[in-house]
């Protein structure tokens, strides 16, 4: 009986072949931005010239790919563009970096925050709590200073500057007025920060605004470049590292980008010089 079971499983987890072999002319022409010849995508798809004509074939009669009548070359066609657009509007930054966050969570030992740019500027949606407990008012619906806070430092360097000022602004009451000491002074903090988040790639809080946490911070792009959806890494300063270098820092950094590939980013960072 449970040879039976085993079998059963064993062909509901069995491949086309064929499919894998014809994906990989489609994975050869995704990465390469313009047409290519019969040859060079065959090669690239570790397929003889013969071999690959008949999938490109029928991969043009559903509209996945497309030959430039002028030249010969073969692209991506209008099918493939559907799928490619309808899998963005699927996309939900939240469900992407949510067990991307756990796991970063689980490996490291130490606490993660997700968090989104809300009405009153970066708020925190999901907490994901250390091993060992960690004493922060970080919960679900916290928002924090943009100046004075690594996830606030994150969002403010890949927002517009007059975005960023405005958020500030509003939040104290106050409407946006460049000829204020107020706007000229937090304008003048706030390109030191973007400036030092740009050098480095993310944003550091070395025991500010909580004396015992240091944090690193980053911000996931969306396919359009567009802020979506901000990663904290947080710890006591007893055993959280804060060298630009630490293997912590580059953990993030590898994450940040992670979820930004998956929500359909092909650029580079705007946090990255």
């Amino acid at each position: 009986m449970n040879e039976k079971h085993l079998d059963r499983g064993e062909k509901e987890q069995r491949a086309v072949q064929s499919i894998e072999v014809g994906g990989r002319l489609l994975i050869a022409l995704a990465n390469n931005l313009e047409p290519m010849t019969l040859k060079d995508l065959a090669a690239q798809a570790d397929l003889t010239p013969s071999r690959a004509h008949p999938y490109l074939v029928s991969f043009s009669k559903l509209g996945l790919i497309e030959q430039v009548s002028a030249s010969g070359r073969y692209g991506l066609g209008p099918l493939a563009l559907q799928v490619g657009l309808t899998c963005l509007h699927q996309l939900d930054p939240i469900k992407v970096a949510t067990p991307i966050a756990e796991e970063l969570a689980a490996s490291t030992g130490h606490a993660v925050a997700l968090s989104v740019w809300g009405n009153f500027g970066p708020t925190i949606i999901r907490m994901i709590e250390a091993r060992q407990p960690l004493l922060v008012s970080m919960r679900a619906g916290t928002v924090m200073s943009i100046l004075s806070t690594a996830t606030g430092q994150a969002f403010a360097a890949v927002l517009p500057t007059n975005r960023i000022l405005e958020a500030m602004a509003n939040a104290l009451g106050d409407p946006p007025d460049r000829e204020r000491p107020i706007w000229r002074d937090s304008d003048q903090a706030l390109r030191a920060i973007v400036a030092g988040v740009r050098q480095h790639g993310l944003a550091r809080a070395e025991g500010s605004p909580i004396l015992s946490v240091n944090a690193f911070s980053g911000v996931a792009l969306n396919h359009e470049g567009e802020a979506a959806i901000g990663i904290t890494l947080l710890g006591h300063r007893d055993n959280f590292p804060v060298a630009w270098d630490s293997p912590l820092a580059r953990r993030l950094k590898g994450v940040v980008a992670e979820i930004s590939s998956r929500l359909g980013w092909q650029g580079t960072h705007p946090s990255v010089s």
